[in-house]
């Protein structure tokens, strides 16, 4: 559960990704196949191959918790 983040956007990577690439690898992506800031208050979410991983990029401020079922 997300309360009071500060989120604009939830933006999610259609297809694969190799969740190998570290955060700074991450924000190339975001910046330069999507065109977006990688620093703006916005979520964007990776998944791997089998779709069972996911990695989160966000330059925000969230409080609670995110649990996985």
């Amino acid at each position: 559960m997300l309360s009071e983040a500060s989120v604009e956007r939830v933006y999610l990577a259609c297809g694969s990704t190799d969740l190998r690439k570290s955060i700074d690898g991450l924000a190339v992506l975001v910046k330069e196949e999507f065109e977006l800031d990688p620093f703006s208050p916005c979520l964007f979410v990776f998944c791997n191959r089998k779709r069972d991983k996911l990695k989160i990029l966000g330059n925000t401020t969230v409080s609670g918790s995110i649990t996985a079922g």
